[in-house]
């Protein structure tokens, strides 16, 4: 079968898209018009896979439309894409990433396609951000009222109380939604009863990773962005370093994490290890995430709750 891929740049009001890589780019706007006259062109070139550049979410929509027709799309971090342009001498340091090149990274390196979300996915996923997204605001505060007159920090604990009551709603809320689905819940109540997670990091990784147990080892930790990358050059060998992936998946896997290392007995014999062996800090805690994903990854796989001897 021959391989068609649509390489699509999206900026705040404009859609750039090349097919296969191809001198010519065409435009259109980023609005609900422009993105279904994309999503009926790339229909009529009968592509087999859509490759969209993270945006800071003005791609959304347009993803939705495509996956909601049943294309394979694949939303891939920028950084990721420059690096390959530049490894292929594609681009220069500082030359732009266009349509073009995205077009050329999906041609020759095949991301993974995100998994289908229906509108219940996509209900789960926005009231998750806006859980975090309060949580941020709830932080700031904080940190304002160590600073604030006793006028002003008033009004700022007013603030606070809302905030938590707001993420309090929040959290009932998702809670009800993965409960009313079999199957979310039996992935939440399974990647909860491992030691050092808890509901919050189940409930991120049910919205943000649905690919959760559906590949192997090397392609999830690849997808959440923390498998080592080389930066070698010719005889250099330079560090290996961890880039791209989903901020939201591994911001929560992170925190689990640093639980983990005190808790879980399979994830802090294997940060003793490391360290042992000489292995900074931050070099072993990145490997314990991608060891606790990969553990997580297993248990959703072959059915199987918490228990030690899973690696």
């Amino acid at each position: 079968m021959t391989k068609t891929v649509v390489g699509i740049d999206v900026g705040k009001g404009q859609l750039d898209v090349s097919l296969n890589g191809q001198k010519r780019v065409q435009e259109w706007a980023n609005d609900e018009a422009g993105q279904v006259e994309v999503s009926d062109w790339v229909e009529a070139q009968r592509a087999t896979l859509v490759v969209v550049e993270a945006s800071g979410g003005y791609e959304a929509a347009l993803v939705s439309e495509l996956v909601a027709r049943g294309q394979e799309v694949a939303v891939v971090n920028p950084t990721r894409v420059r690096a390959f342009a530049r490894a292929e001498g594609i681009l220069a340091k500082t030359d732009k990433i266009d349509a073009r090149v995205i077009a050329r990274f999906g041609l020759m390196m095949n991301p993974a396609a995100r998994a289908r979300r229906d509108e219940a996915q996509v209900v789960l996923n926005e009231q998750i951000s806006r859980r975090r997204q309060l949580v941020l605001m709830q932080t700031a505060e904080k940190n304002r009222r160590d600073t604030a007159s006793p006028a002003t920090r008033d009004h700022i604990d007013r603030h606070i109380n809302w905030l938590q009551a707001e993420i309090k709603v929040l959290e009932e809320q998702i809670s009800q939604a993965i409960e009313a689905n079999p199957t979310w819940a039996e992935t939440a109540k399974r990647v909860d009863s491992v030691p050092g997670i808890g509901f919050i990091t189940a409930a991120t990784l049910v919205a943000d990773l649905p690919e959760l147990g559906q590949l192997n080892r090397q392609k999830i930790a690849a997808l959440v962005g923390v498998a080592p990358f080389n930066h070698d050059s010719g005889k250099h060998r330079g560090k290996r370093r961890i880039f791209g992936g989903r901020t939201a998946v591994r911001s929560v896997l992170y925190m689990a994490t640093l639980s983990a290392i005190r808790h879980n007995p399979v994830i802090k014999a294997f940060y003793k290890r490391l360290l042992a062996k000489g292995k900074v800090k931050k070099v072993a805690l990145t490997a314990c995430m991608r060891k606790l994903l990969v553990i997580l990854n297993t248990m959703i796989k072959t059915g199987q709750d918490w228990n030690p001897s899973i690696s």
